[in-house]
C-alpha cells in the first residue's frame, strides 16, 4: 500500500544544506498498523507528511496504492488525497467557525456531493462518543473532544490510508489511549493501512509493526503486539 524508495529530505540551515531523512526505504502493506518512533529531530514528522504528500522530497519517490505521487502535480496529489488518504494532526486542524458536525462535512464535500453525507458524518461523530456534540463549535470541546472530531473527518471519506502525527501529544494518558483505541478500531472496520508517529512507546507497543528513526534513517524495524498480521519489512 506505501512504498518509500530512496527517499530523502534537506533543508538549509545557515547556507548549508541539512539532511533530515537520508535514502529511506520503506514498506507498509494494505492494513497494516505501523508506529514510527525516535527521539525528536529523527525525521518522524518528515517521513510522515513525505508519505502524505504534503511535502516533496530532495531525493527519491513514493507510492500509495501503486501511484507515483511525486509524479502528479500539486492538485493532482491534493485530489488524490482527498479520494485515498486521511490525516489526522498533533494540533487537531479544526475551522473554529465550523461545528463539530460541518468540520467533518468538509472532506466530503470536497470530494463532491455524496447521498446520505450528513447521515454519515453523524454516524462517525457518534462512533467516536459525540452524537450529542454536533453543534458545537471547537471552542466548546475540550482537547480530547476536539481530537475526536478531527479522528472522525479523517474517517469522512473512508481513507484507504490514514496518517496520524502525534495525535495522543496533547491529550492526557487516558484520552490519549481512548484515541488509539479508536484509531485501532477504525483500521480494522474499515480495513484503513494506519500510520501512527508517537512518542509514546507504550502506545507504539500497539501497532502491529514499530519502525524506530535516528538521524533520518530507519534503526530498527520489529513487529509489535500481533506479528501475525502480513507485513512488508522496511529496509
Amino acid at each position: 500500500m506505501i512504498v518509500a524508495e530512496g527517499l530523502g529530505k534537506n533543508y538549509t540551515s545557515g547556507g548549508r544544506p541539512l539532511p533530515v531523512l537520508r535514502s529511506l526505504d520503506l514498506e507498509i502493506a494494505s492494513e497494516a498498523f505501523v508506529a514510527v518512533v525516535g527521539p525528536s529531530g529523527s525525521g518522524k514528522t518528515t517521513l510522515l507528511g513525505l508519505l502524505a504528500g504534503l511535502d516533496e522530497p530532495s531525493d527519491g519517490r513514493v507510492l500509495l496504492d501503486g501511484e507515483d505521487i511525486f509524479a502528479m502535480t500539486e492538485d493532482g496529489r491534493a485530489e488524490f488525497r482527498v479520494h485515498n488518504v486521511g490525516f489526522v494532526f498533533q494540533t487537531f486542524h479544526l475551522l473554529p467557525t465550523l461545528t463539530a458536525l460541518e468540520n467533518v462535512l468538509v472532506p466530503i464535500e470536497l470530494k463532491g456531493k455524496q447521498v446520505g453525507a450528513r447521515e454519515h458524518a453523524e454516524g462517525l461523530l457518534a462512533r467516536v462518543g459525540l452524537g450529542a456534540r454536533f453543534d458545537h463549535y471547537p471552542a466548546q470541546l475540550s482537547g480530547g473532544e476536539q481530537q475526536r472530531v478531527a479522528l472522525a473527518r479523517a474517517f469522512a471519506n473512508r481513507p484507504k490510508i490514514l496518517f496520524a502525527d502525534e495525535p495522543t501529544g496533547n491529550l492526557d494518558r487516558d484520552t490519549g489511549a481512548s484515541i488509539v483505541e479508536m484509531l485501532e478500531e477504525l483500521n480494522q472496520e474499515a480495513r484503513t493501512t494506519l500510520v501512527l508517529v508517537t512518542h509514546d512507546l507504550a502506545l507504539a507497543e500497539r501497532a502491529d509493526r514499530i519502525v524506530s528513526l535516528a538521524e533520518g534513517r530507519i534503526a530498527s524495524d520489529r513487529p509489535g503486539r500481533d506479528s501475525a498480521r502480513p507485513i512488508a519489512v522496511g529496509t
